[in-house]
């Protein structure tokens, strides 16, 4: 008996190895085939894509150029062509490393393209704080001349912090083409209603352009909310530096005028 049962039992097992395996194969086929439709049904700018064009994003840097370039000395830091030269230094290594769309990851090109944004936003910040010292000794008296140089300052200003809501939502545009990065820090009204918006929207630096126009008109989030803390940070930053630069050239132009 005892002999009969071990014999039994050895023929049993493999009959049963084709069942476990099929089971096993079942399941991952199972698994794949949930993980696929599930990737179907992702929004684009949760999926690895193309990558976004070079040319707003560029636009708008330029912009930022042609902008400090017709500030007075007293509004810039050091010559007229200092910062603008950095600027155009850095953006054309950029340029030359993703030439029609940014899908190309490097801690490089992302070191230079924060470094970027941060000269902008160095030089944007001194001639802001100049105007205002110019302001408040009252250094301007012409009118006219004080409200275009607030002009230049303020939509400099917006097109800074464009840049930096662009470069650092879910890594860069680089890394947001990769889909590296699931959370966002800011919440466009797209993502939460994506049944009334193309299957292949994603984020691109216009949405961060008007981002920043409305929060430096409205002084608060209008349509987009910031998800992070640093998001928050930023557009308190920009709201302050904005209300600051508007309320300063009015009122002294008025005044002037007056």
């Amino acid at each position: 008996m005892g002999d009969g049962d071990e014999v039994g039992h050895e023929v049993a097992a493999p009959d049963e190895q084709p069942d476990r395996s099929h089971h096993a194969l079942s399941r991952r086929l199972a698994d794949l085939e949930q993980m696929l439709s599930t990737a179907k049904v992702l929004p684009a700018w949760r999926r690895r894509t193309h990558g976004e064009p070079r040319w707003p994003a560029a636009v708008a840097v330029l912009t930022a150029i042609g902008l400090q370039l017709t500030l007075p000395p007293d509004l810039t830091v050091g010559p007229r062509w200092l910062m603008p030269g950095i600027e155009g230094l850095l953006f054309t290594v950029l340029v030359v490393a993703n030439p029609t769309r940014i899908n190309r990851e490097s801690r490089l090109l992302r070191l230079l393209g924060i470094a970027l944004v941060a000269v902008v936003s160095a030089a944007t910040a001194w001639s802001a704080a100049a105007l205002a010292v110019e302001i408040l000794t009252g250094g301007t008296p012409d009118a006219p001349v004080l409200l275009l140089h607030g002009a230049a300052v303020w939509l400099l200003n917006l097109l800074a912090f464009a840049l930096w809501y662009w470069e650092a939502d879910r890594g860069g545009p680089a890394a947001r083409a990769a889909a590296t990065r699931p959370y966002p820090d800011f919440l466009f009204a797209e993502m939460s209603v994506p049944s009334l918006v193309r299957p292949d929207w994603e984020p691109a630096f216009v949405d961060y352009l008007y981002l920043s126009f409305t929060n430096a008109t409205a002084f608060s989030p209008t349509d987009t909310m910031p998800l992070t803390r640093w998001a928050k940070v930023t557009m308190m930053a920009q709201a302050a530096v904005s209300l600051v630069t508007v309320a300063l050239v009015v009122a002294r132009a008025v005044n002037i005028l007056t």
